[in-house]
């Protein structure tokens, strides 16, 4: 009972806050959001940790000026990103209008000409939501993959945000799975992240450290034959617009292979733009002590 009157709680409190910012035009809601989780619900949070434990670990020659500086500009990219997601029509039109390529741009074409099975693996950067958007203006009918959140009173407004940019969606689980499943083998296109702590996984490099990866992604490629291709979006200067890369597909050979092309691909991007992939995660578990918090 107590766990549920938090959850609840809670929830009101993140529903008042965007409601109150969905007064605001959009790019004024989208900054000050960005500012919020910045400088007071991150460090509340303790996510601004996360970040730096993340960091030190991996990136130790960073000085702290750069940690510190991370740490503000991840979590300004994570509470925009969730300001975008909550904005509807209006982000949905700025995602119409991000620009497009990279050196697997044509092999998506071609696959959705040819009704060739897709699997995009994506990653929380930037935004990854703008991928999605963007490219079912452009036509494509793209399956997503979601897990459900902890919080009931949360899940159900995030789902009902999911499905406004797009269907179908698919819950994590074996219902879920067996829908999933029935969309790609009848030549869908499906959107996974793939860059979380995945019990059962398998440890693959990251920044130089092992890092438990799913391999689902690879396992699916190679099973349905389905072209897997890295695309993420990349948020721009002004802090609104954003650029979406398509990257090489991932040549199919095993799926430790495969999902260890995808995470050096993944890293080469992060390392051009360390400020807009979401360090708050507890990508390397057993390597860092554990707090109180989990994403």
């Amino acid at each position: 009972m107590l766990t549920r009157i938090g959850q609840y709680t809670g929830n009101l409190v993140l529903r008042a806050l965007i409601w109150l910012a969905l007064l605001l035009p959009y790019e004024t809601r989208v900054r000050w959001m960005g500012g919020l989780v910045a400088r007071v619900l991150g460090p509340l949070s303790r996510f601004d940790k996360r970040v730096r434990d993340n960091l030190n670990l991996v990136c130790p020659e960073l000085p702290k000026a750069e940690v510190d500086r991370l740490s503000r500009a991840v979590l300004d990219n994570a509470g925009r990103t969730v300001m975008e997601f909550y904005s509807g029509a209006e982000f949905i039109e700025r995602a119409k209008q991000a620009k497009i390529g990279g050196p697997g741009f044509a092999t998506l074409e071609a696959a959705q000409a040819n009704r060739q099975p897709v699997i995009f693996v994506t990653a929380h950067f930037g935004n990854y939501d703008v991928v999605r958007a963007h490219l079912i203006a452009r036509g494509f009918t793209i399956g997503g993959l979601y897990r459900k959140m902890s919080n009931p009173y949360f899940n159900t407004h995030y789902v009902r945000n999911l499905k406004s940019i797009g269907t179908p969606v698919f819950e994590q689980g074996r219902r879920g799975t067996m829908e999933m499943v029935r969309y790609l083998r009848d030549g869908g296109t499906l959107g996974i992240l793939t860059d979380v702590h995945v019990h059962g996984g398998a440890d693959l490099m990251f920044f130089g450290h092992p890092a438990v990866t799913s391999t689902v992604t690879a396992e699916l490629a190679l099973k349905y034959k389905a072209i897997l291709i890295p695309i993420y979006a990349i948020r721009q200067p002004d802090g609104f617009d954003f650029e979406i890369t398509v990257q090489e597909p991932i040549t199919h050979s095993d799926p430790e292979t495969m999902t260890q092309d995808v995470n050096d691909g993944l890293e080469a991007l992060v390392r051009q733009h360390m400020d807009q992939w979401f360090w708050i995660h507890r990508r390397w578990k057993p390597y860092i002590v554990p707090d109180q918090t989990d994403v």
